[in-house]
């Protein structure tokens, strides 16, 4: 029987190159997908996207930006509904992104990789509930490397929120219900502000 093959994702926050370098060693990372749709922050140049993958190339990790395929924060007025929310199903069934995981399972399978967005907290971010579910349907481990170095199975975290803990209304992407709308946990409208990847 074949290993199951497994993904990691984390989120830069605020940290120092040096610690998102070391919690990437640590897991012995050799892989990288930016799956962040604006891969920049002015408050923190250092994750801006060649930066990045200088830092990342320097230290014996591959890089790869995917965030126009399986960015959180798609374009078009089809994939938001009227609240500003991403609806995940539509987003999933699309051609880019589609492609964008045929492209990093390709890419990243034959290598221990992550998957790299902005928040440190994986349960409201897209990195779970929209690529590492569809990972995960796909046969995939999905695993979280937390800020303190710890890692988070999805199996564990989907037994903590379906024994009463919840995150802003969002049941796990496991849910046996599997009657929740499949959206983004708050809006991403983009009126008013210019997007950034500095979310904390």
């Amino acid at each position: 029987m074949s290993e199951q093959r497994a993904v990691f994702t984390i989120g830069h926050s605020n940290y120092s190159i040096e610690k998102l370098l070391g919690l990437l060693q640590e897991q012995r990372i050799e892989a990288v997908a930016d799956i962040r749709s604006y891969p920049y922050s002015r408050y923190a140049p250092r994750f801006g996207r060649v930066a990045l993958e200088r830092s990342l190339t320097a230290a014996g990790i591959d890089y790869r930006f995917l965030g126009r395929e399986l960015g959180g924060r798609p374009l078009g007025d089809e994939f938001h509904d009227a609240d500003g929310r991403v609806d995940y199903a539509v987003v999933a069934a699309s051609a880019p992104f589609v492609r964008g995981i045929a492209c990093l399972m390709e890419w990243g399978a034959p290598r221990r990789g992550a998957l790299l967005c902005s928040e440190e907290d994986p349960r409201a971010c897209h990195r779970r509930l929209l690529v590492g579910r569809v990972l995960a349907e796909r046969g995939w481990a999905v695993e979280h490397i937390r800020g303190d170095g710890s890692v988070e199975r999805e199996a564990e975290l989907v037994a903590r929120e379906t024994s009463g803990s919840r995150n802003n209304g969002q049941l796990s992407i496991f849910d046996a219900l599997g009657e929740r709308t499949w959206k983004s946990a708050r809006s991403v409208s983009r009126k008013g502000r210019r997007p950034t990847s500095s979310a904390r």
